[in-house]
């Protein structure tokens, strides 16, 4: 699988508004790595069931990506950490959790993932981290980020664990904070000092003053 370009046309494109939310898949060809990372957003008011969809969507994607798992771990394994906060209010999601991501090569690239027949974790790998929800015909939800397989610090090592890599920050105006776990809270507020860390600096470099004040907005704690 692979992306299929699309251009508007007179016949299908229309007006972005702030009543909806949007999914933005994106993803860019480097001499250094490939990258795949989606964002959920809404600009107004969102209703109840896509704010809280949202916000577990969120969730499962905190949990597997801190999860500290046993090497020579299947992903099929530990996939339902993505789904478990939907699936605690009987949503679910109809794709994959993950695939892996070749350095200048495939965006899906096998064997990596989280499926069945995909191989065991091992450190060094890249896959993606993508839970999701989609209501047809009203909105859909993806929350996806690349991340390493790294070494976890644990005293019988050695365990693993993954290391979210794409540093963009969720939208916040579709989390609802009271759903969250002072774990998760820690853990989004870690990943928000990292942006600002690794990012800002070369927003600043770029002399980018707007996007370097919206990341600041998107990243506080």
């Amino acid at each position: 699988p692979g992306f299929s370009p699309r251009s508007p046309s007179n016949g299908s494109s229309r007006n972005l508004s702030v009543d909806e939310m949007y999914l933005s898949d994106t993803g860019g060809q480097y001499l250094d790595g490939t990258t795949d990372i989606t964002r959920t957003v809404h600009w107004g008011v969102p209703t109840p069931l896509q704010k809280e969809a949202y916000t577990r969507v969120l969730m499962g994607n905190i949990d597997l990506s801190r999860l500290v798992f046993p090497p020579n771990t299947a992903g099929g394994t530990v996939e339902s950490f993505a789904r478990r906060a939907l699936w605690d209010v009987g949503l679910n999601y109809g794709h994959g959790t993950g695939h892996g991501i070749g350095n200048f090569l495939s965006v899906h690239e096998w064997p990596v993932g989280f499926q069945s027949n995909n191989v065991p974790l091992a450190a060094g790998m890249f896959t993606s981290i993508e839970p999701g929800y989609y209501r047809d015909g009203e909105f859909g939800i993806r929350i996806e980020d690349v991340a390493l397989v790294v070494e976890a610090q644990t005293k019988e090592k050695p365990f693993l664990t993954f290391e979210v890599v794409s540093l963009v920050p969720y939208d916040r105006n579709l989390i609802d904070l009271s759903l969250l776990s002072p774990e998760q809270i820690r853990y989004l507020n870690t990943y928000y000092e990292t942006i600002r860390a690794r990012v800002g600096p070369e927003l600043q470099r770029q002399r980018l003053e707007e996007e370097y004040r919206w990341l600041q907005r998107s990243t506080e704690p």
